[in-house]
């Protein structure tokens, strides 16, 4: 009985090990390396095309199935993406006409479609099924961990009418706008497959390099993602100067190469004007847009602030990493892809300078940090929102003392509708498109500004350089800018990602008393709001002299420097958090004390500064 007893104590242990060594395998990524040939029919804007696909399962887990994206699926009346625009509240605009699904009505010759014909793994047929937008593919044979397999598919698709992102004949005449065209692998990694049916918003690939041949009627000029391989057989801008191009038939097949990417997307227009800037050292910038008078004198002044945001992000955050970007007319707004961005081009030129710098930055947060975007999109347009914010101000001489005020408003408004869902929902999950778009633009780039009130404005930008260096190429989680920003910053940040992403509580100090006490003054705060911060308090006497002082929140366990180095500054004792009230005692009677602010910066996105402020009555 006593060797059972013991024997069942060590299997225990065992089992408690090995449930804790799932959680302690090294950081690894799926690979995939692309080779596709597709060929446009521009009169019926159908493809065929064929795809040889090399995987390489980077994890500790056999794979029996694999799963593909067909996007251009989701554009068919009674698609799930259809159905989800005619029930949401608030419709995007873009895919409404009166009131109504524009999916719903497409005809036969306008939807989308994406079909798989044939597929092998290895030399072997392999079963497979569509649903809408996923393929599901019951593998041969299983991929064991550090295998290798060659997928070699043959397939078939349509290009909508151009209602969302993708589509051909765009309301700017755009003859194709060709981005998730393709069947994409769906990404496997640590929390395993994400198959999610293409409804609404956002995406996540595999890195991989890709081999793409694209067969055209010749007079269609192609700009997107790649470098292209044959510049000399196409012309079209591409050929060297004083190149005498000659092309025999009725089509141009164009051979580009993208190297570690995780999308590939293309624009093609017989009207486009292709347009090169050169900068030093930096990438060669290529501009694609229709060859109207009225759009040139905006696309050529585009061009220098183009490489002026380049140059911004390329301080700010991290060097791009490869040799070119292409800004292309095309889209139904504005949307990031590897390497190149599709935009509408018939803007006033401060719009047009900022959707740019939008979507370049994104070349950044999305395309070298690949997040999750449907289940973390604040830190793609979040982040995204933010330092393009910082670089328009810079690169437009906008001059705003706070370029992140129109977030903060955004923010305020979320939290008085009511509407309000945690960050942590899926991106095709909010209620709302307006909570949606609040929840991952405005509240995710305040994520960032407020982050710089809490540590230093010094230690964001810092922590925004070594995130991008320590995981560029990868796909970082929330935890992971935490995690930096705890190592720029010395402090324990678990406290702000955890109140701030995962739940929907406020941020509400207030000064609630101002009293006299033995020739001195005492000034009760108190905290309203769920959310802890720690507090910056700017103190103003009877003769406007101005002093601060900075009440560190104890799960901090650290101060930030001082934000305002020409002021005095006394730091205080820590605030717990689970206290409600905190006591401040000034050294001065309260007849000398003219003003009391929290927060000079409002960067701390308090809910309701209306008492965050005192003013000695006259």
């Amino acid at each position: 009985m006593i060797k059972i007893v013991k024997k069942l104590v060590y299997l225990l242990f065992c089992g408690a090990g090995a449930l804790l060594a799932q959680n302690n395998t090294p950081y690894w990524q799926q690979h995939v390396d692309y080779d596709m040939e597709v060929t446009m029919d521009v009169e019926t804007y159908q493809y065929n095309g064929t795809q040889k696909l090399v995987y390489t399962n980077n994890s500790p887990d056999t794979l029996q199935r694999m799963y593909y994206h067909l996007y251009f699926n989701a554009f068919q009346p009674g698609s799930e993406m259809d159905l989800r625009l005619q029930n949401i509240k608030d419709g995007d605009k873009r895919m409404m006409k009166d009131g109504k699904s524009r999916i719903a009505s497409l005809s036969k010759t306008e939807q989308g479609y994406l079909h798989a014909l044939t597929l092998t793994q290895d030399g072997q047929k392999v079963d497979f099924s569509e649903e809408e937008t996923i393929l599901v593919v019951d593998l041969a044979k299983p991929i064991p961990p550090g295998g290798k397999t060659t997928m070699d598919m043959s397939f078939q698709g349509q290009v909508p009418l151009q209602v969302r992102r993708s589509g051909r004949n765009s309301t700017e005449g755009v003859a194709l706008s060709m981005s998730q065209w393709y069947p994409k692998v769906v990404e496997y990694d640590f929390e395993g497959w994400h198959p999610n049916p293409y409804i609404a918003r956002e995406f996540h690939g595999v890195w991989g390099d890709f081999d793409v041949k694209i067969t055209i009627d010749k007079e269609y000029t192609i700009g997107g993602t790649g470098y292209l391989q044959n510049p000399q057989e196409i012309g079209h801008g591409y050929e060297a100067a004083g190149t005498k191009v000659k092309t025999k038939g009725k089509t141009l097949t164009w051979h580009f190469k993208a190297p570690m990417v995780h999308d590939f997307m293309w624009g093609a227009d017989p009207e486009y004007v292709h347009d090169t800037f050169e900068m030093q050292n930096g990438p060669l910038l290529h501009f694609f847009y229709k060859d109207k008078p009225e759009l040139q004198e905006n696309w050529k002044n585009l061009q220098p602030k183009t490489a002026a945001a380049m140059e911004f992000f390329n301080k700010n955050i991290g060097p791009y990493p490869y040799k070119q970007y292409s800004v292309v007319q095309g889209g139904d707004g504005g949307m990031e892809y590897a390497m190149s961005t599709l935009i509408t081009g018939e803007r006033s030129f401060g719009s047009l300078v900022g959707v740019m710098v939008h979507e370049m930055a994104h070349s950044w947060f999305q395309h070298v940090l690949a997040t999750n975007e449907s289940k973390h999109s604040w830190m793609d347009e979040g982040f995204t929102s933010f330092i393009s914010s910082l670089c328009m101000n810079e690169i437009m001489d906008q001059g705003k003392d706070n370029p992140f005020q129109g977030s903060y408003k955004g923010y305020y408004a979320l939290v008085k509708s009511g509407k309000e869902q945690p960050q942590t929902t899926h991106a095709d999950r909010y209620d709302l498109n307006f909570a949606y778009g609040i929840a991952a633009y405005s509240k995710g780039a305040v994520f960032l500004s407020q982050l710089g009130y809490v540590i230093g404005q010094d230690k964001l930008m810092e922590t925004l350089r070594k995130y991008y260096d320590d995981f560029k190429f990868k796909h970082p989680v929330p935890n992971d800018i935490k995690r930096t920003a705890e190592k720029v910053s010395g402090m324990e940040l678990d406290w702000y990602l955890t109140d701030w992403t995962q739940t929907t509580n406020t941020i509400d100090y207030g000064i609630k008393d101002v009293v006299s006490e033995g020739g001195k003054t005492k000034v009760v705060f108190e905290r309203i709001g769920l959310m802890p911060m720690p507090l910056d308090i700017l103190v103003v006497d009877a003769e406007g002299n101005r002093e601060t002082y900075y009440i560190p929140l104890r799960m901090m366990r650290a101060e930030k420097d001082n934000p305002y180095p020409n002021l005095k500054r006394t730091v205080v004792e820590d605030w717990p958090w689970a206290y409600p009230t905190y006591e401040l005692v000034l050294d001065m009677p309260i007849t000398n004390l003219a003003g009391l602010n929290i927060d000079p910066s409002q960067l701390m996105a308090d809910i309701n500064r209306e008492n965050n402020i005192w003013q000695a009555q006259e």
